[in-house]
């Protein structure tokens, strides 16, 4: 497939809320292997379509337990606090220290069009809630208690 460029702050694409997928298309499958392969090329650990520059609710997340890809994705429940240091492919250079759910549980569609959940803790919920922040225009930074040069 092909390896996009990530898009960084300022752009206004990161701060929109990205538009619901009606339904999985072929284009959706690209854009669901452009994805892991742009993350992947990044090495980063996960990725919104917004990254990309496109305004649609889909993550790819891989923090070494395999690749998941969710459309749509929606946390339906969440559980505990933990602090934690974040950076971010679209916010280079910089990294803060976040508070975030300890546990959550996902829904979402697979590339197949199945309704999936996925439940999560620790490294694995945090990048979950980081990449669905995305989705509503929301950086880390925003969350951040403080930010500092990584």
């Amino acid at each position: 497939m092909a390896v996009f460029n990530v898009v960084t702050e300022g752009e206004g694409v990161l701060r929109e809320k990205a538009v619901p997928v009606r339904k999985i298309t072929p284009s959706i499958h690209k854009l669901l292997d452009n994805m892991r392969d742009t993350m992947y090329a990044y090495k980063g650990v996960g990725l919104a379509a917004p990254q990309i520059g496109v305004s649609k609710r889909v993550i790819v997340v891989d923090v070494g337990e395999g690749l998941l890809e969710l459309v749509n994705p929606e946390i339906i429940e969440s559980q505990g606090e933990e602090r934690g240091t974040e950076g971010c492919l679209s916010v280079p250079g910089v990294v803060g220290d976040v508070i975030r759910a300890a546990r959550v549980t996902v829904t979402g569609w697979n590339r197949h069009g199945e309704t999936v959940t996925v439940r999560a803790d620790g490294f694995f919920a945090r990048a979950l809630q980081h990449e669905i922040d995305h989705l509503d225009g929301v950086l880390f930074i925003d969350k951040a208690l403080n930010v500092r040069r990584a």
